[in-house]
């Protein structure tokens, strides 16, 4: 019989045209190939040449034409016309709906600017939202990581210049050992998973520290399943087996760290604790050499460890003293900890002694001379080859700022960061905290606000507190309550607006940010908060203005709704003035660009803030004459200057006398700028000299060519910050000392937890009330925030999350796979399916984060699983801790960040019945996009 072979055509025409951009589908930015046919995308793929991800790219970047495509994207500007959440809109035009925010706008900007709070989501384009807001004259701004990252932002900034993910990354070449705390697979995907592949190919080991054994920990070579919120008291466990062992990098500790820094012992006195100075503020060591007090950057200084000095009556220890006093007392030991962590002693031992040997025994040495700001050059470059990585799992904790610390103090003491083998910063940073400004909350109706709303506060001096010590946020970042909060506390600012504490807003303007459900603690309240009236009928929360491009939660408890693009339908800058896509060996930013023209009544939101700002006349929008200063988005990207010769974009810059992007950084723009990026790919990127690859902080080439580029004036060399004395002069003043003094019920915690050293406290506020096990939620791979779950493709990977239950807590409570829980929290329930997980901490439950989805929303079918077996964690999380007694509602945050502590959550479980879906459940929401298809098919060209 002969054999009929189908007839295939193994070489189909892929696309008429690629076009180069930038992905959106989660925050690595990876550079991507948009195949067209007929005008219409037709299939995406990595760009080879993109310096993030190298042509590698993950289900969520090749899944993006679904998300091009999906049946939920806005179409129109929208006008409420039924009571907020109704999801009742009408289609107005773009004149109308900008009129609209015109009048509501104008008079909070001429009247009392501070009524406006306008707060975005994951954007991307926080550089330019928040000049718009400046100029607005509002201190009410921030972005999303006030409830993501700051405590691991600010900790790194505060103690080295720099931290994990977008500041920095492992020397993926040269690293032998890799440890990783507290990170879910969407983090930074692509490029973790090509270092990770590197390193294993060539036989480096893999260290997984986290509850939860999925992702990057399941291809560990070791996985250490820690009691969630212990992460701190681990990490000062090896400390104190390293500095007990005297495995410590000693030379670094005293070259670039403040560590032989003098502290000064005057018990009782104002200068307790701060660091001696000279006359002209540099802080002062003991030259080994001639035994003098010392400037520390003075030529050819050779800086005491272990010195101490008496002046002015005052006993001066150094850092490295205090260290060695902290870190070796008997409560850090492995013995001390492992019931606590959940990790044995012995497991504690091994970890410090393999980090040791490593470091130590495997150091790497590099045949690179450099010169340090002293004027000292070496010959070569030591490597200490262990790298550590982590991200939010250690950071959303209420001690997540001391522990994010903690393992910068690890880190440094072994000498690892900034050498080869270890942690390396990516360009702009690094940069100290004294080198960023300091939160401004001068308002002037009519008027920009006096200077940039976030910042890094150097002591109670710098708190946005008004005349009478009121906060002068509404989300209080900045006060005695989270003195270190750097990127605001977005998760506060409905309650705090809903209560009118500190006052009362009169426009909630947000964009990208889903509020009403996967974005807020205390969900339903959240919902009832946004539509809840006041005794004349009025909305305690007059105005809501929201801009998205898909049709989420939040879109029905708006009052105005501002369509937005999707991501291939924009221009979009990822620039140096924000978190860029720069690596290691270079710096590097980005464009999008609209590689397809909308097929709706949308316009990217930014290009619409340009609008709205010349409207307002907006100082930074309009020219003196009145007129718009720029067209849109695109028209600021190229002509906007943030000062001279530095804008958002550094390629392509005039004035640098070469065509070629290694030549740019500074200088004029070009009319054709946006052209160039478009050629090369949409990216720019400018390597920096062998010499500088290193030592960044303390490396003068590396300075040097740091101005050339644009990230600083001079060159700025400073000490790595083991001891951060702007955390003792917020002690000094709950102390009691100086003009501006903390409320008594506050005093207490500032002096326990802004400890200028690194230490642990612990975070469990309901263990005692029955709620003992921990509840964490983390997000996949194949999804980022609750985008991903609206997409025909992704949904197929995950389109419900049951609660991954341990093998113990299954056993314990009778349960098999796919019984159901009532799972109670001190502030609700919820009833959810489950399914047993061994590797797993074995008092941690936990699910994928934003599966779960609202009835109505997403243009989803309301039998979808996502919104009938899907659910979130957020029901049972309050923005405000349950009763102490004390007379105080604390909140659910770190205490010294404000960051909120998602990952402090207790619950109790018990089996019950199988309910029809799961609980709590909402009734649906109407979507101003109706339903979506049974389903999603078409063909693109022939």
């Amino acid at each position: 019989m002969t054999h009929q072979q189908p007839q295939l055509d193994l070489s189909p025409k892929v696309s008429d045209e690629v076009r180069k951009t930038t992905c959106y589908m989660c925050a690595c930015r990876c550079g991507i190939n948009v195949h067209m046919k007929d005008g219409k995308v037709a299939y995406i793929e990595g760009n080879r040449d993109h310096p993030v991800n190298r042509g590698v790219l993950c289900a969520k970047g090749s899944a993006g034409i679904m998300q091009h495509n999906a049946p939920s994207r806005l179409r129109a500007p929208l006008k409420r016309v039924g009571p907020r959440g109704s999801g009742e809109f009408e289609e107005i035009t773009w004149d109308e709906a900008l009129q609209i925010a015109t009048d509501w706008l104008a008079p909070i900007r001429a009247e009392n600017p501070e009524k406006l709070a306008f707060f975005t989501g994951r954007d991307q384009s926080q550089s330019f939202t928040s000049f718009w807001a400046q100029n607005f004259g509002t201190p009410n701004y921030a972005a999303h990581g006030g409830f993501c990252s700051v405590n691991m932002a600010a900790a790194g900034i505060y103690t080295m210049g720099g931290a994990f993910w977008e500041f920095g990354q492992p020397d993926w070449d040269h690293t032998k050992l890799f440890m990783l705390f507290g990170v879910a697979e969407d983090h930074d995907s692509n490029p973790i998973k090509m270092g990770i592949g590197k390193i294993k190919a060539r036989g480096a080991r893999v260290i997984g520290v986290n509850p939860i054994r999925t992702g990057y920990n399941a291809v560990a070579d070791d996985w250490v399943g820690i009691t969630p919120g212990t992460d701190g008291l681990f990490i000062l466990a090896l400390v104190h087996e390293l500095m007990k062992a005297g495995k410590i990098d000693l030379d670094y500790l005293a070259r670039y760290t403040n560590a032989p820094c003098l502290v000064i012992d005057n018990p009782g006195g104002a200068d307790h604790g701060l660091l001696l100075r000279d006359d002209e503020g540099r802080e002062l060591v003991i030259d080994k050499t001639t035994g003098e007090l010392t400037p520390f950057d003075t030529q050819g200084v050779r800086p005491d460890l272990t010195g101490r000095s008496v002046r002015n009556g005052r006993t001066c220890h150094t850092v490295m003293s205090k260290m060695a006093e902290t870190y070796l007392d008997p409560q850090f030991s492995p013995d001390a900890v492992a019931d606590r962590c959940g990790i044995k002693a012995a497991k504690i031992r091994a970890i410090a002694a393999e980090i040791a040997r490593v470091a130590f025994d495997e150091a790497i040495e590099l045949d690179r001379a450099w010169t340090d700001f002293r004027g000292e050059k070496h010959s070569t470059m030591t490597g200490r080859p262990v790298s550590f990585h982590a991200m939010r799992g250690i950071s959303a904790h209420a001690n997540g700022f001391q522990t994010c610390r903690a393992l910068h103090v690890l880190q440094i003491i072994l000498g690892s960061v900034e050498t080869p083998g270890g942690f390396r910063f990516k360009p702009p940073y690094p940069k100290p905290a004294t080198a960023h400004p300091r939160p401004h909350v001068g308002v002037n109706p009519g008027a920009p606000l006096n200077g940039p709303h976030l910042g890094f506060v150097q002591g109670p001096q710098d708190l946005a507190l008004k005349d009478d010590g009121s906060p002068a946020r509404i989300d209080k970042a900045f006060t005695w309550e989270n003195p270190m909060s750097a990127h605001g506390l977005m998760h506060m600012v409905i309650s705090n607006a809903h209560a009118g504490d500190p006052y009362k807003i009169d426009t909630l303007f947000l964009y990208m940010a889903n509020m009403s459900w996967n974005s807020s603690m205390n969900t339903k309240g959240v919902m009832e908060m946004l539509t809840d009236t006041d005794e004349t009928g009025d909305y305690v929360i007059p105005r809501i203005i929201y801009s998205d491009a898909y049709s989420s939660e939040m879109v029905a408890y708006a009052d105005l709704i501002l369509p937005d693009t999707t991501y291939l339908e924009r221009h979009d800058c990822i620039s140096l003035l924000d978190r860029p896509i720069c690596e290691a060996d270079a710096a590097a930013d980005a464009i999008r660009w609209p590689v397809v023209e909308p097929d709706r009544d949308v316009r990217g939101f930014q290009s619409v803030l340009c609008d709205l700002g010349a409207r307002l006349n907006l100082p930074g929008f309009t020219n003196d004459d009145g007129s718009a200063k720029y067209a849109d988005y695109a028209d600021y990207m190229v002509n906007h200057e943030r000062r001279p010769g530095i804008g958002p974009l550094a390629g392509w810059r005039a004035g640098d006398g070469a065509d070629a992007p290694e030549g740019s950084g500074r200088g004029e723009s070009r009319p054709d700028q946006l052209q160039r990026y478009i050629d090369n790919g949409g990216f720019w990127i400018k390597h920096l000299p062998e010499a500088a690859a290193y030592y960044k902080p303390w490396n003068s080439t590396y300075q040097d060519w740091a101005v050339e580029t644009g990230f600083y004036d001079s060159p700025k060399p400073y000490l790595f910050q083991l001891y951060v004395e702007p955390l003792r002069r917020f002690q000094l003043a709950a102390e009691g000392h100086g003009d501006r003094q903390p409320p008594d019920h506050l005093r207490h915690r500032i002096k326990a937890a802004m400890d200028p050293l690194p230490i642990w406290y612990d975070t469990d506020q309901t263990g005692n009330d029955g709620f003992t096990v921990h509840a964490l939620t983390q997000r996949p791979m194949a999804m980022y925030h609750s985008w991903g779950t609206q997409n025909a493709w992704l949904r197929q990977l995950h389109g419900r999350n049951p609660l991954y239950v341990p093998t113990r807590l299954m056993r314990d409570h009778n349960l098999t796979d796919g019984d159901w829980v009532r799972v109670t929290s001190p502030h609700g329930a919820i009833t959810v399916p489950v399914m047993e997980m061994a590797a797993l901490n074995e008092n941690t439950v936990w699910t994928w984060n934003a599966i779960g989805k609202r009835k109505g929303a997403w243009a989803l079918d309301k039998d979808a699983p996502e919104a009938t077996r899907g659910f979130l964690l957020n029901h049972l999380i309050h923005e405000l801790l349950p009763e102490r007694g004390d007379g105080q509602r604390w909140a659910n945050s770190d205490p010294v960040t404000g960051q909120a502590a998602w990952f402090d959550l207790k619950v109790r479980l018990e089996k019950t019945t199988a309910p029809a879906e799961s609980r709590p459940a909402f009734p649906p929401i109407a979507s101003p996009v109706g339903t979506g298809p049974d389903s999603l098919a078409w063909k693109v060209g022939e």
